[in-house]
């Protein structure tokens, strides 16, 4: 009942509440993004979603204006300190997760879940194993198990294995623990950057 319906149900309620805080951060941080470069406020990315159906993912912008797409090994977003791409602005939104706010625009609309595993890009559907697969059954989340446990320093085969884990547990139990194992990863900004990837990413750039 719980995945069916009331999971949906508490993503429409606690969004439309949560939609007020977020036009306030967004009022107050349009400005400073758009200052620092005169680029747009937003960054909206093509994500996959539930059933593999593509849709247009809301975000804060933290790189600079037409920086270049770099991708880890396994099609996951380049993550990593001195990504020289980020903002200044960019780099404490990064730390504190504001960049991701806007998407409460997208659970609201029912693209996504307060809480799932996190959108891959349309990249993700090209040679997909059984394993990556099973994220699929679910919406994508703002945050998720995998994020509860890593943050950002997941990547391949253990980032699908962790999602696979929420699809076969999900319950409003498992929501609750994430939540909150989020909010604790966030405030002590453990894992913001993904390590391995920086290491594959700097062998690839020649660095």
């Amino acid at each position: 009942m719980y995945r069916k319906f009331f999971k949906r149900f508490l993503d429409i309620l606690l969004s439309m509440i949560a939609l007020v805080f977020v036009g306030i951060v967004v009022v107050i941080m349009a400005p400073i993004i758009w200052l620092e470069d005169r680029g747009p406020v937003f960054y909206n990315a093509p994500r996959v979603g539930r059933n593999g159906k593509v849709f247009k993912m809301f975000k804060l912008r933290s790189m600079k204006v037409n920086a270049p797409d770099i991708r880890n090994a396994d099609g996951s977003t380049y993550n990593a300190a001195d990504d020289p791409r980020v903002t200044r602005i960019g780099r404490i939104m990064r730390k504190t997760s504001i960049d991701e706010l806007p998407q409460i625009l997208n659970v609201f609309l029912g693209h996504m879940s307060f809480i799932g595993p996190r959108p891959a890009t349309p990249r993700f559907l090209e040679n997909m194993t059984p394993l990556m697969q099973e994220r699929l059954k679910v919406r994508p989340g703002i945050t998720g198990y995998t994020q509860m446990k890593y943050r950002n320093s997941a990547q391949g085969e253990a980032r699908y294995t962790a999602d696979k884990y929420y699809v076969d547990n999900l319950s409003f139990a498992l929501d609750v623990k994430i939540l909150f194992g989020t909010v604790f990863k966030v405030l002590k900004r453990e894992n913001i950057y993904n390590n391995v990837s920086k290491q594959d990413q700097s062998k690839e750039i020649g660095g």
